[in-house]
């Protein structure tokens, strides 16, 4: 196999991948996908080459990976098989319909350039870029929401229409660019968190805000979760309409919560002169903390993802923060209290009996509060120890059928989502 051209032109199944429009090589260990890595890595030039790809992919029996920049490239469960990595970074491009506060974007653009085009125009996706480095594709791939989903609802929310190609090749459109255009807009539903393993794809369009003119940030620290939890409730019961109310507790630090405010400058300090009323010794700040959106823990770490009622969040930090300890590691907790959906992360070094122990006690303590909770990344030491991540899921046999019908051979990223979807 060559660095540049990919398996030696002899290899028929290669040379098959690079007629339909792709650039071609072997597959390295660098482009393991959760461990397994790939015969050959594939880059389409465009949407029809995408689509080409697959069908010949489909032809050859191969199982596909898509992959944008590979920041989250090791989360879900390791694929039953991984014989091509789809690369997406060539899907590229930015269709800004600025009067619409509407933008198509092709799924290989990363978050940034993204970010800097609407910025240039006064306009934001409000979707918070949870892992740096990611492309539009893998943001909703895998689903992330971040603080700011308090005010304008989670990413699938924020997406009104997508294109993808099925398992066969076939392109798929759902939505559109205009904002009520609901044609379809399950289709991008099932696809936002589904990692993959329904179909690639290949662009995504999202509904807009302009950038607020001012922003306030409070933030004060409780003694207790209880405290926590009361605070929440007063914010939520004020008029200031919080973008964002973030806990945030790090293993070897106290319980924070933080409220995000934007809007004009007119009444700003209004608002958060009150948020900061109903929080004892607040401090105000013109711009986010350092770390607001970000997920706990270092580059790694084993993350968890705890989906509880809201008034249920700060004693969900706690109860996952103490199963870590019983279990012998430690918890940095942060997340959204407005919405009850909190991710912790676990020492990637962690011994993977320990991690395992944390995540069954923490599982435990999320479902006596109501909650549910996932283990979207789990590092090497856990994943070999072997771990559910996904616990009970409600709705799985209706979650296969929806499998079985997009990709019936299984050759999209099989058994990466729960219940080896």
């Amino acid at each position: 196999m060559t660095s540049e051209d990919g398996p030696a032109g002899t290899d028929p199944v290669a040379a098959d991948l690079r007629a339909a429009g792709a650039r071609v090589r072997g597959g390295t260990p660098g482009d393991a996908i959760a461990g397994r890595v790939p015969r050959y890595v594939a880059a389409p030039a465009d949407g029809a080459a995408a689509g080409a790809l697959l069908a010949a992919a489909a032809r050859h029996g191969l199982a596909s990976v898509p992959r944008g920049n590979g920041t989250k490239a090791d989360w879900g469960a390791p694929p039953l098989r991984c014989d091509l990595v789809v690369d997406t970074t060539d899907l590229t491009g930015i269709d800004h319909a600025a009067g619409d506060l509407v933008a198509a974007v092709g799924a290989g653009t990363p978050v940034a350039d993204l970010a800097a085009v609407l910025a240039a125009a006064g306009q934001r996706l409000s979707a918070d870029p949870v892992v740096a480095g990611s492309t539009v594709g893998g943001l909703v791939a895998t689903g992330l929401s971040g603080p700011r989903r308090t005010l304008h609802g989670p990413l699938r929310d924020l997406t009104i229409g997508m294109t993808t190609v099925r398992a066969d090749g076939t392109p798929a459109s759902s939505g559109g660019r205009v904002v009520k255009n609901v044609a379809g807009y399950d289709l991008a539903k099932l696809h936002t968190g589904a990692l993959g393993t329904l179909g690639l794809i290949t662009s995504v369009t999202f509904r807009l805000h302009p950038l607020p003119a001012a922003v306030r940030a409070v933030s004060a620290t409780a003694a207790a979760p209880a405290t926590a939890r009361a605070w929440r409730h007063a914010v939520a019961a004020s008029t200031t309409a919080p973008t964002g109310v973030e806990l945030d507790w790090p293993a070897d630090g106290p319980l924070t919560l933080r409220v995000l405010l934007e809007g004009a400058e007119d009444g700003i300090e209004a608002r958060a002169a009150e948020v900061a009323a109903l929080l004892p010794g607040a401090a105000t700040t013109a711009a986010p903390p350092p770390g607001w959106a970000a997920l706990p823990g270092a580059p790694g770490a084993t993350l968890l993802k705890a989906a509880v009622p809201p008034d249920a969040a700060a004693d969900a930090a706690a109860g996952v923060r103490a199963a870590a300890a019983a279990a012998g590691t430690a918890a940095d907790v942060r997340g959204s209290a407005a919405a009850g959906v909190l991710f912790a992360a676990l020492p990637a070094g962690a011994d993977g009996a320990a991690a395992a122990g944390a995540v069954d006690g923490a599982r435990t303590a999320v479902a006596a509060l109501g909650g549910s909770l996932t283990v979207p990344h789990a590092a090497p030491p856990l994943r070999e120890h072997g771990v559910d991540l996904w616990g009970e899921v409600p709705g799985l046999a209706l979650m296969r059928a929806i499998k079985d019908r997009f990709d019936p051979g299984r050759l999209l990223a099989p058994g990466r989502f729960a219940g080896g979807i």
